[in-house]
């Protein structure tokens, strides 16, 4: 793998050279966020910005920054309310998307990802252009017993016209193992097909998913997790979890939900 920068926003630049043994990642801080954002969850580089948002019980709004973290507009999303927004991506169009799919109780029936169309970035309050509900196939209670809470989720990403969704195992006999879902960006209801499982290690805090990025050219994907970063290097979207992928290690733990490539070879 070539020489891979990576930059860490919400608070810390890091850069490292991707070799072929394990690498661990060096923080330094680079800019605070304001006190009002204090709960950022996912974060997506579109139109030469960096765009965030809020989790559950924050206000409707997500958040334009420069590429120092430094907060550039705020935009209302109207008619629909932050019951858990987890996840923020893009398309190749600048479009941005919002998933309100965050259900750590598992009971959640009313999974939805906003568009946000990009002629309405500009503005200081946007309606969703299109509004998608989904449900996963394989989920047949909500919730069900608390072994099989596999259904929650924090990360997305786009890729040709189909949003793929990494779940967050809450299982009480966690084991690391997480699906993945896809979904058109066109239809209004859907169901969510599973299209594999992957598996990087067992320990709930330090390995489950907390965000999930696709470089623009479509090479690279990376997952994100409160202690590690995972690097997988293929174009074959549909079956990436079935490659390997490069691991690395943050210096120090700490709650990390955020993960965009910036471009093919950095990410915030």
């Amino acid at each position: 793998m070539k020489y891979f920068k990576i930059l860490l926003l919400f608070i810390a630049m890091v850069s490292f050279s991707c070799k072929d043994d394990f690498d661990t990642i060096s923080t330094k801080n680079i800019y605070k966020l304001p006190k009002h954002l204090n709960e950022v969850s996912g974060l997506t580089f579109a139109n030469n910005s960096i765009w965030t948002l809020q989790d559950s019980g924050n206000k409707n709004e997500i958040y334009k920054l420069s590429n120092e973290g430094k907060l550039l507009k705020t935009i209302t999303i109207l008619g629909v309310k932050n019951k858990d927004w987890e996840a923020i991506c893009s398309d190749e169009d600048g479009n941005i998307y919002i998933g309100n799919f965050g259900n750590n109780n598992n009971d959640r029936k009313d999974l939805e990802i906003y568009k946000i169309s990009k002629d309405d970035l500009e503005n200081d309050s946007a309606s969703p252009s299109k509004i998608i509900s989904f449900h996963y196939e394989d989920q047949k209670k909500f919730p069900p017993k608390r072994k099989h809470h596999y259904f929650d989720c924090e990360s997305f990403f786009v890729s040709d016209g189909n949003f793929y969704l990494i779940t967050k195992n809450r299982s009480s006999n966690f084991n690391g193992t997480f699906s993945i879902y896809k979904l058109n960006t066109t239809e209004e209801n859907q169901v969510a097909l599973k299209i594999g499982e992957g598996n990087f290690c067992n320990k709930f805090n330090s390995c489950s998913i907390t965000d999930a990025s696709i470089s623009p050219d479509g090479s690279k994907i990376a997952l994100l997790s409160n202690k590690r970063v995972w690097i997988y290097n293929t174009s074959d979207t549909d079956n990436f979890v079935k490659t390997e992928a490069k691991e690395f290690k943050f210096d120090s733990y700490t709650q990390r939900e955020g993960i965009s490539f910036k471009d093919n070879s950095s990410f915030y």
